[in-house]
C-alpha cells in the first residue's frame, strides 16, 4: 500500500502544465553506509494525474494498492533540498499497481519528461 501524501505541479516535454500526486511507501530501515546506524525512510513517486487542484487535495491520505519501486536510468543530477548538496543518481522510484510487475510498468509507460514549475 502506498499512501496519497501531497501533489506537485508539473509541466510535460510539450509545455503542457498537469498535476502531480505524489504517494510514499511504507515505513523502511536502512543502515548508513558511514554509521553503521539505522535511520528511518520511505520511498516517494509521483503519478501524473488529469485531476484538478481541489481534486488533488481533497485524495490526499487516500490509500492506492501497490508499491514504489527502484528502476535503472540515465544518470541526473539531484538536489538535495535540505542541504543543497547536488549528487548524480541513476535511479527513480516509480508506482508499480499491485498484481503488475516494475517492468510491465515500464514496458507499457513510455513517461514524458516531466518538471516541476517554481
Amino acid at each position: 500500500m502506498v499512501r496519497i501524501i501531497d501533489y506537485k505541479v508539473r509541466e510535460s516535454r510539450n509545455g503542457e502544465v498537469f498535476l502531480a500526486l505524489i504517494v510514499q511507501g511504507g515505513l523502511q530501515l536502512v543502515k548508513s553506509k558511514e554509521t553503521g546506524m539505522y535511520y528511518a525512510t520511505a520511498k516517494k513517486a509521483s503519478i501524473p494525474s488529469t485531476f484538478d487542484e481541489e481534486t488533488c487535495k481533497s485524495l490526499i491520505g487516500q490509500e492506492l494498492d501497490g508499491t514504489i519501486e527502484r528502476i535503472e536510468c540515465e544518470p541526473y543530477q539531484y538536489v538535495n533540498e535540505q542541504t543543497g548538496e547536488v549528487i548524480e543518481l541513476s535511479h527513480r522510484w516509480v508506482f508499480v499497481k499491485e498484481g503488475e510487475t516494475v517492468q510491465q510498468t515500464v514496458e507499457e509507460h513510455v513517461p514524458e519528461e516531466e518538471t516541476e514549475l517554481v
